[in-house]
């Protein structure tokens, strides 16, 4: 899923995933994305694109300490799957992962990597440390922020995040997700 502003560049784009906590609920899911890039558009409307729709996305929740954000999107008429969630807790160095994304627009991508490292500290966009990031050298680049990164299973383990890292790749724990569905 791509999200963007009809007004906004490319460098305002970012990735989301569709996440429907009752999964039943098909007319109302929610979509995760990384808090940054809504931050970068200054409170403008924010909008959900998918292969079938284009439409304007409500904020739910957000921290932008660990640079999440939930947004609620309509789109009845449109069947939609929601993800299936995995854990990062079974994890090992050498797993193999993918990033799912829309690097720099290009819409549909997918990375492959592998698992390098636990426990890693980056900053978020407020400054304060995210802790606990897991470290992946699948290429995460910008436009793959706030996109599922996959296990071999296809189910998500985290959620992409580039901005803050260039050079080194990490993601947010899946964990970090949940608690906004609590």
């Amino acid at each position: 899923m791509l999200i963007e502003h009809e007004n906004v560049k490319v460098e305002g784009t970012g990735s989301g995933f569709i996440w429907d906590k009752f999964e039943h609920i098909v007319g109302i899911p929610f979509l995760v994305a990384n808090y940054h890039v809504f931050e970068k558009l200054g409170g403008l409307q924010q909008y959900a694109k998918g292969n079938s729709f284009s439409k304007e996305a409500k904020i739910v929740s957000f921290d932008p300490a660990y640079d999440i954000i939930v947004l609620k999107v309509d789109v009845e008429g449109n069947e939609l799957k929601p993800v299936i969630l995995g854990t990062s807790r079974d994890l090992h160095v050498g797993h193999s992962c993918f990033a799912i994304g829309n690097p720099y627009g290009y819409e549909h991508t997918l990375t492959t990597g592998v698992v390098s490292g636990f426990g890693r500290e980056i900053p978020s966009p407020n400054g304060q440390a995210i802790r606990g990031a897991i470290q992946t050298d699948a290429a995460i680049n910008s436009g793959n922020s706030g996109g599922p990164l996959i296990d071999s299973y296809g189910h998500v383990i985290g959620v992409n995040t580039s901005t803050f890292t260039h050079k080194v790749r990490m993601f947010i724990k899946e964990e970090h997700v949940v608690l906004y569905f609590g």
